[in-house]
C-alpha cells in the first residue's frame, strides 16, 4: 500500500501508538479465535482481527514501518479471557480501546480520513462484541439469585452465631450446615421457578444458583476456620463479603454494560444491614433471656 502524505513530528508519534495498539489487539482476538470452541463466537473474533489488522495497515501508510505488538498485552487479555470468560476479557479490552480512540481527534486535522476508523470501531465492533454468546451470562440472574441470598443470609446468620456461640468451630459448622441447607433450598425454589416459566434449561439455572451459593457459603465461613477469636471472624467475613459484592458487581459492569457505584453501593448496604440487625438481635436474646452456651 501507498504511503500517505507526510504528518507532523508528533502527530507520527501518536499513529505509531495507534499502529502498534492496533496490531496488538489483532493478535489478542487472533489468539482467543484460536482457542474458542464456539463456531459462531470464533467467526465474529476472526473478523474483528481482520478488522483490526486493516486498521494497522492503514496507520502503516503514514509510518512506513512494521510495529511488533505488545506480547505482555497479549497474554494479559489471553489469561483474562481463560479465567474470567469471553465477554469480560474483550469488553475490559475495549474500555481501553476507547480512551485509546479518543487520541484519534488530535490527528483528525492532519489525517481526515481517520473519521472512518472512529466510526468502525464505535458501531461495527461494538454490534459485533454483542453478538458473543456465553452460557454463564445468559443465566446470569440465578448467579445474582445463590450470590445475594448466601450474602445476606449468611452474613446474617454468622453475625448472630458469633455472639451467641462465641466458638469459632461451632460457628464454622452451624454455619456450614446452614448454608448446605440453604443452598439445596434456593437451587430446588430456582428449579421450581424456572420449570414453571418455561424456561428451556430449569436444572441449569438450579444448578448456577445452587452452586454459587456454596462457593460463597465457603468463603464466608473460611476465616472460622483460621482464626480463634470470633470477632476477628466475624470482621474477616464482613471484608470478605465486601470483595465478594466489589469483584462480582466490577464483572458485571463490564460484561453486561451496567452501572457499577449504584449495583455495588446497594448490596453492600443490604448484606451489611442484616448482619449489624443480626447481631443487635442477638445481643439482646441473649442478655434477656441470659443464656449461656
Amino acid at each position: 500500500m501507498n504511503q500517505s502524505k507526510p504528518v507532523a513530528a508528533e502527530t507520527l508519534k501518536l499513529i505509531k501508538k495507534f499502529q502498534e495498539n492496533e496490531i496488538t489487539e489483532y493478535h489478542i482476538y487472533n489468539r482467543l479465535a484460536a482457542i474458542e470452541k464456539n463456531a459462531e463466537n470464533k467467526a465474529i473474533l476472526e473478523k474483528i482481527a481482520r478488522e483490526e489488522k486493516a486498521h494497522y495497515e492503514f496507520w502503516k501508510r503514514y509510518t512506513g514501518e512494521e510495529i511488533a505488538p505488545v506480547s505482555s498485552r497479549v497474554w494479559w487479555y489471553f489469561w483474562i479471557v481463560r479465567l474470567f470468560g469471553l465477554t469480560f476479557g474483550i469488553k475490559l479490552m475495549e474500555k481501553g480501546e476507547t480512551k485509546a480512540q479518543d487520541n484519534y481527534s488530535k490527528v483528525l486535522s492532519e489525517v481526515p480520513e481517520v473519521q472512518t476508523l472512529i466510526d468502525e470501531e464505535n458501531e461495527h465492533e461494538n454490534r459485533l462484541i454483542n453478538l458473543i454468546q456465553e452460557e454463564k451470562l445468559n443465566y446470569i440472574g440465578s448467579i445474582v439469585l445463590g450470590l445475594n441470598d448466601a450474602l445476606v443470609e449468611l452474613t446474617g446468620a454468622l453475625a448472630g452465631l458469633s455472639f451467641a456461640l462465641q466458638d469459632t468451630r461451632v460457628i464454622a459448622f452451624a454455619g456450614f450446615i446452614t448454608g448446605i441447607a440453604a443452598a439445596l433450598s434456593m437451587a430446588a425454589a430456582e428449579f421450581l421457578s424456572q420449570r414453571h416459566e418455561g424456561a428451556e434449561a430449569p436444572i441449569r439455572s438450579a444448578l448456577y444458583t445452587g452452586s454459587t451459593y456454596m462457593i460463597t457459603v465457603i468463603l464466608l465461613i473460611l476465616p472460622y476456620l483460621l482464626f480463634s477469636h470470633y470477632l476477628v471472624c466475624l470482621v474477616s467475613t464482613i471484608i470478605i463479603a465486601l470483595l465478594i459484592i466489589l469483584i462480582f458487581n466490577y464483572y458485571i459492569s463490564v460484561a453486561k454494560d451496567l452501572p457499577f457505584r449504584k449495583r455495588f453501593a446497594e448490596m453492600a448496604i443490604i448484606s451489611l444491614s442484616v448482619s449489624l440487625i443480626t447481631f443487635a438481635f442477638s445481643v439482646l436474646v441473649k442478655t434477656y433471656f441470659n443464656i449461656e452456651i
